[in-house]
């Protein structure tokens, strides 16, 4: 266990830069949505943004649409902008794909020169996506509660903690769904750039087959492939509790993909 420990804070060591820049700039996007949702209600122009979105978007949101068009809609969006959504995928991808990255470099080599089992390589590598992606979701939270308590008007109704919660946890279990595929993929493969291409298309794919299927009722066949099919949160914005069956689909995805990085990994050449 000590070289397990070992090796997961020589990772976090050599990810500390990306991740700390990451994290400042979600938590600095969520201050930017609030202090945004402070001059739309300040200027009482809600109502107002309801009648520039097209047709086709309300039909897609459905009856969440009103509840979005709030200054808690506004501050929840930092939870599933698609823009926040991508960042965070690309992140768990990148972190995921380090196994494969160290075999292209060589730097497996000196890793194993240690007394160190094959299996610990991918277990260090599960526990710091699980540690990004806590630290992550730490941040958007902490750049939540600073820009409400610091910057938001007093008469705005804030998203209640439960709400911020849910809509993190949520989130975080897509996180570690496309870590686990990336990482799955990363160990089968003998470069990082392909893994990461390979992921990053996959990804791509499972959103727009998501979007698709909520827009279009003959795409609903297959849209229930799509991991982001599991992530609702304009139900959560409008009070839904978090669904159980979601986070039991996701979870699947994760075990299922973290024990195939396991398989693949312990049976390929390592030599570079």
């Amino acid at each position: 266990m000590t070289m397990l420990f070992a090796l997961v804070v020589q990772l976090l060591h050599r990810v500390r830069k990306f991740l700390l820049a990451a994290g400042l700039l979600l938590a600095g996007f969520q201050v930017v949505l609030i202090l945004q949702a402070n001059s739309i209600q300040a200027t009482n122009s809600f109502a107002k943004m309801g009648d520039l979105v097209p047709a086709f978007a309300r039909e897609v949101l459905g009856p969440s649409f009103v509840m979005f068009l709030t200054f808690k809609g506004i501050v929840c969006l930092g939870y599933f902008h698609p823009v926040v959504r991508g960042a965070l995928v690309a992140v768990s991808v990148t972190v995921a794909t380090i196994p494969v990255m160290e075999i292209e470099t060589g730097f497996i080599d000196l890793v194993l020169a240690r007394p160190v089992a094959r299996h610990w390589v991918v277990t260090r590598s599960i526990l710091v996506a699980l540690i990004s992606t806590l630290y992550l979701l730490a941040m958007m939270a902490l750049g939540t509660w600073i820009g409400l308590s610091k910057f938001a008007s007093k008469d705005a109704a804030w998203p209640s903690v439960r709400l911020v919660g849910s809509l993190a946890v949520n989130l975080g279990f897509l996180m570690l769904c496309w870590a686990a595929i990336a990482m799955a993929i990363g160990c089968a493969c003998r470069r990082r750039g392909s893994a990461g291409a390979i992921a990053g298309l996959l990804a791509l794919t499972a959103y727009l087959t998501d979007y698709v299927g909520r827009a279009w009722k003959p795409a609903e066949s297959v849209a229930w492939l799509s991991p982001f099919r599991y992530y609702s949160p304009f139900d959560l914005v409008m009070g839904s509790p978090v669904s159980a069956k979601s986070l039991c689909v996701l979870g699947g995805v994760v075990a299922a993909a973290f024990a195939m990085a396991y398989f693949l990994y312990s049976r390929r050449d390592i030599s570079h």
